[in-house]
């Protein structure tokens, strides 16, 4: 069987149903990932890394996984600070009280913390959703606050509940340098990104955008709204329990709960928001938007401003970052709903039109 798709003959479903299926999308992909492994060790800083890199990585984990919930299944939740902490707690205990675990099983068995926990708290979307969603997900970041600092054990006996690690290695190298921890996330986020990618694709990403749409429809047509929801809880929190993992062992190292406030669930939501719902390469946007955008505020602003004889404080820089958020959250929420992935999605049409050698 012979057909076409953007110029390119296609001669077997195992071709059309690749993860990238176009040419163009895969040389750019690979371009991507060539100046994210190579380009960039050799050009960055050490704090270019501590700074931008590292954090953005992590936390472009953590928004794809509040994408899966959010933008692919509509189930809106505030309590992604609360499933980063306890994917770090979880990851920290198996970590330090069973000697020798390696880093990798400690981060997933992180993971899987936070999957159940992500699970128990999902439990309410089977009854309400919107506003009565959010409202039940934010009790989970409130109870995770209480639960780290009341109960001693989840902490090793630490009476602030501040913990730390050292000496991290992944087959025996050493994960102590700049460039080694940013290789190392950026390692994992690719791992990530392609299996959620090719998750969302298949049959139960199918059935988490059946609910999105119209739960009750999918419901008529066979689709189980509990198992989808509950599924997509499960996913969603264990890749933000990951990301909380790798945020506390390799950005902090030492930490305590107020490392992962609901100032994160929000920045997270945000991120989703202005990259784009339902989008992968939309949590990367976000997460670069968000992580980069004070940085950015904090150098140019009072530049900027000094051209015109007038100075801004510290103070005043933190109110320009949260009105220029709000302002971009009202302007993707009713004006671009789709957010930085459209644009995304408009240069890949754009590519596709090239010539391209069959």
């Amino acid at each position: 069987m012979f057909y076409r798709e953007n110029g390119q003959f296609k001669t077997s479903y195992r071709a059309d149903q690749q993860i990238f299926p176009i040419a163009q999308d895969r040389m750019v992909i690979l371009a991507f990932l060539a100046v994210a492994f190579v380009l960039v060790p050799m050009l960055a800083t050490d704090y270019f890394y501590r700074a931008i890199l590292i954090p953005l990585v992590i936390m472009s984990m953590a928004a794809l996984g509040v994408n899966i919930l959010v933008g692919y299944c509509g189930q809106i939740s505030l309590g992604s600070g609360a499933f980063m902490a306890v994917g770090a707690y979880g990851a920290f205990n198996f970590f330090v009280r069973f000697p020798g675990m390696p880093l990798i099983p400690a981060l997933i068995l992180g993971g899987l913390c936070a999957t159940f926990f992500g699970i128990l708290f999902g439990l309410p979307s089977l009854r309400v959703k919107g506003l009565y969603l959010a409202v039940a997900t934010l009790a989970a970041q409130f109870f995770s606050d209480w639960m780290f600092l009341r109960i001693k054990w989840f902490t090793n006996n630490s009476d602030s509940g501040s913990v730390s690690v050292s000496n991290l290695q992944f087959l025996g190298m050493p994960i102590d340098s700049a460039m080694s921890k940013y290789l190392f996330c950026l390692g994992l986020l690719v791992v990530v990104a392609l299996l959620a990618k090719n998750l969302v694709r298949g049959a139960i990403g199918r059935e988490w955008m059946a609910i999105r749409d119209m739960d009750v429809a999918a419901s008529v047509i066979g689709i189980r709204p509990m198992y989808a929801k509950l599924s997509a809880f499960a996913v969603s929190s264990f890749i933000v329990g990951m990301a909380g993992a790798l945020w506390a062992f390799v950005h902090l190292s030492s930490w305590e709960p107020a490392a992962f406030s609901v100032e994160i669930s929000f920045k997270l939501l945000f991120m989703v928001i202005i990259g784009g719902l339902g989008s992968i390469m939309g949590s990367f946007f976000g997460a670069a938007f968000i992580v980069v955008l004070p940085i950015f505020l904090n150098q140019f602003l009072p530049s900027f401003l000094g051209l015109f004889g007038m100075e801004i404080s510290t103070a005043g820089l933190s109110h320009a970052e949260l009105m220029i958020f709000g302002a971009l959250i009202v302007w993707f929420l009713i004006v671009e709903p789709h957010g930085l992935a459209k644009l995304w999605s408009t240069a890949k049409q754009k590519l596709r039109v090239w010539p391209f050698p069959h």
